[in-house]
């Protein structure tokens, strides 16, 4: 069984995941990755969360929906799919490796009910 120690940030990431039903309900699941986005990104102002919206990954081209940049920094990919596969799984896991960070929230709002994935970081050291 595990327990909060054993689940990375989960404080900040139970709020996050909040917000995300939030805007479920109140956008449903036929809207765009924009108009979700937006709306998630005034609740993350309301609740005094501080990120960075559309964030580059250095000289990649990739670019990061959300970095959550409190404490604890959790990366957020937005996705509006029919079914969230490996490929999503394979993209969150490089933006984890190229920025070491440890924890990404993967939300797919397309689902008729919003079931959010937690990606850890594969191969993470031990600091």
């Amino acid at each position: 069984m595990a327990t909060n120690k054993e689940i990375l940030y989960p404080e900040l990431s139970y709020r996050i995941v909040g917000l995300a039903f939030d805007v479920h309900n109140e956008l449903g699941q036929f809207a765009r990755e924009k108009q979700y986005g937006d709306l998630l990104e005034k609740k993350f102002k309301e609740e005094g969360i501080k990120y960075q919206r559309e964030l580059r990954i250095g000289d990649s081209g990739n670019i990061i929906d959300f970095l959550i940049d409190e404490k604890d920094k959790i990366l957020i990919e937005l996705k509006t799919v029919r079914v969230v596969g490996r490929a999503h799984f394979r993209q969150m896991q490089n933006y984890l490796q190229q920025t070491q960070i440890k924890l990404g929230l993967l939300i797919n709002f397309s689902d008729k009910y919003l079931s959010p994935k937690r990606v850890v970081l594969i191969g993470q050291r031990d600091s």
